[in-house]
C-alpha cells in the first residue's frame, strides 16, 4: 500500500524538536531472531495507524492540529487498539516525540517510526522533486541529513521501538505516482536499485552512530531484490516487507532465512473488506485472510518450529482511507473502484480485472466527522478476529506448535461476524 509523503520534513522536525524528551529510552537489540526490549523478547502485534478525517487526504496531519484535537483523536482510537491486543503502531515521521511518549506512558503502546526515504519525492534546493534518484549526490545528501536529524531528535524518546526506512521503495522505482498499481516486474540489473539499497545501508549506519539503542529496519515491497538486499544491506537489523499474497505468504519466511538471515517483520499485510465480484462489503473474507495471515506469522516466530525468524507484523490498516482512489478527488466518497489485481485473493478475483479496493482495508469502517473534524469507527469482523489472535503469545514457553495450532483452530469467523453485527445494530444512527 502507498501513503504519500506528507508535509515538509523541516516543519515536522521542528514540531518534534519542541517536545520535551526524557533520557530513559528503551534499549533494544536482536538476539536469536527476536527483538529484545530491555532484555526481554518482544513480539510485535502491530497496526498501521494514521488519522485522516473523511474529506481529507495525505496532506492532512493530525500533529498540526490543536492539542485538544490530537488528544481527543488518540484517546478515542488507542483504547480500542489496546482492546484487541495491539502493542505497536507504525507511524510516519511528523509525529512529535511528546505524542510517542504519550502513547507509551498512557497506553503502553510502542511506536515504529517510519521515514519514507524519498519514496514519494525529495526536496532539492527548495524544489520538490517527485521522483527520487538515489544515485544523485544531492538526493543522497538530503536523505542522509534527514535520517540523521531523525535519530538526533528521537533517540531518547520513551516508547520508540525502532526506526523504519522507506515504504516499498523498490516499487517506486517503476510506479509514476503515489497510487497503488499492479506489482511491477523488477529488472535484476537495474542500477537504480543498487543505489537505493546502498543508500539504505548508509542511512542505517548513520542512524546507529547517533542512536545505538534502537534497531533500524527497511520497508521493502515483498521480497523484490532480496539478493541485492543481502549484498548491499549488511547493516540493516530487520527486514520489513509489505506483503500481499492472499490467504498464505507461501515460502516468504524460508526465503528470507536462506538468503538474508535477518529477522523479518511484516510491515503491511491484510485484505480489503469489499468484494469486487459481488459489489458489496465482505467482512467474512477480510477476516478469513487476516486469521490465516496471522497464524503463519505466529507459526514462524522463534521457538514455534518453522523458520523461526519472524518478529511480528502490522495489520494494514486501522480504518478505511477514503482518499486512496484518486488521492485528491471525491474525498468524501467511499469509493469501491478496484485499482489493482491480485490473484492471491481468490474470493473476488476474476482474471483480467482489478479486485483490490484501496479504500476498504480498514479493520474498522469510518463514520462521517463531527463539527470538530473528529470521526468514530465501527469495528468489522476482522477487528474481533485480531482480538482473539492477539491473546496468544508465541514466546510463551508452554505454547508449543501443536497447541498454537489448536488455539488458532478455536477462533471462529462466524463469531466475529456476529460481534460486528451486534455492535453495528447498537450504534446505528
Amino acid at each position: 500500500m502507498n501513503k504519500r509523503y506528507i508535509g515538509l520534513l523541516l516543519q515536522l522536525i521542528l514540531l518534534a524538536s519542541c517536545a520535551q524528551q526524557k533520557n530513559n529510552a528503551l534499549i533494544t537489540n536482536i538476539q536469536a531472531n527476536t527483538i529484545q526490549v530491555n532484555g526481554k523478547p518482544f513480539f510485535i502485534k502491530g497496526m498501521n495507524w494514521s488519522y485522516s478525517p473523511i474529506g481529507t487526504n495525505y496532506e492532512y496531519s493530525l500533529w498540526q492540529q490543536p492539542e485538544e484535537i490530537i488528544k481527543t483523536a488518540l484517546d478515542q482510537d488507542i483504547p480500542r487498539l489496546k482492546q484487541i491486543g495491539i502493542n505497536t503502531l507504525r507511524i510516519y515521521t511528523g509525529i512529535p516525540a511528546k505524542w510517542i511518549e504519550y502513547l507509551y506512558d498512557h497506553y503502553g503502546i510502542y511506536t515504529v517510526l517510519n521515514h519514507s526515504f524519498g519514496r514519494y519525492g525529495v526536496m532539492l534546493d527548495t524544489t520538490w522533486n517527485p521522483t527520487t534518484d538515489y544515485g544523485d549526490s544531492l538526493s543522497q545528501k538530503v536523505l542522509l541529513e534527514e535520517t540523521a536529524s531523525l535519530a538526533q531528535i528521537y533517540k531518547n524518546t520513551q516508547g520508540l521501538l525502532m526506526y523504519l526506512l522507506g515504504n516499498e521503495n523498490n516499487y517506486g522505482l517503476y510506479w509514476d505516482g503515489g497510487e497503488t498499481e499492479n506489482i511491477p516486474t523488477m529488472k535484476k540489473t537495474d542500477q537504480r536499485a543498487h543505489h537505493l539499497y546502498a543508500l539504505f545501508n548508509r542511512a542505517s549506519l548513520l542512524i546507529k552512530t547517533i542512536d545505538s539503542t534502537h534497531q533500524v529496519a527497511i520497508c521493502n515491497g515483498d521480497l523484490g531484490y532480496l539478493d541485492l538486499i543481502a549484498t548491499e544491506c549488511p547493516d540493516i537489523d530487520v527486514l520489513g516487507i509489505n506483503i500481499y499474497r492472499g490467504i498464505s505468504f507461501g515460502e516468504a519466511f524460508q526465503e528470507v532465512n536462506k538468503k538474508y538471515n535477518k529477522p523479518v517483520m511484516f510491515t503491511e499485510f491484510g485484505a480489503d473488506a469489499y468484494n469486487s465480484k459481488n459489489k458489496e462489503e465482505d467482512q467474512s473474507s477480510q477476516a478469513e485472510y487476516l486469521l490465516n495471515n496471522w497464524k503463519e506469522i505466529y507459526q514462524n516466530a522463534a521457538g514455534q518450529g518453522k523458520s523461526g525468524n519472524c518478529i511480528g507484523g502490522f495489520t494494514f490498516q486501522w480504518s478505511d482511507g477514503w482518499w486512496k482512489t484518486g488521492q485528491t478527488i471525491n474525498l468524501d466518497k467511499h469509493d469501491s473502484t478496484a485499482s489493482w489485481s491480485n490473484g492471491g485473493y481468490k474470493n473476488d478475483f476474476i482474471k483480467g480485472q482489478n479486485n483490490m479496493n484501496e479504500e476498504w482495508f480498514g479493520v474498522c469502517a469510518k463514520r462521517f466527522n463531527n463539527s470538530d473534524g473528529i470521526y468514530v469507527v465501527t469495528p468489522r469482523a476482522a477487528y474481533y478476529i485480531l482480538q482473539e489472535v492477539h491473546k496468544l503469545d508465541p514466546y510463551q514457553k508452554d505454547l508449543r506448535p501443536e497447541q498454537l495450532n489448536m488455539e488458532f483452530s478455536k477462533i471462529q469467523i462466524s463469531e466475529a461476524i456476529k460481534k460486528a453485527e451486534i455492535y453495528q445494530d447498537k450504534t446505528k444512527y
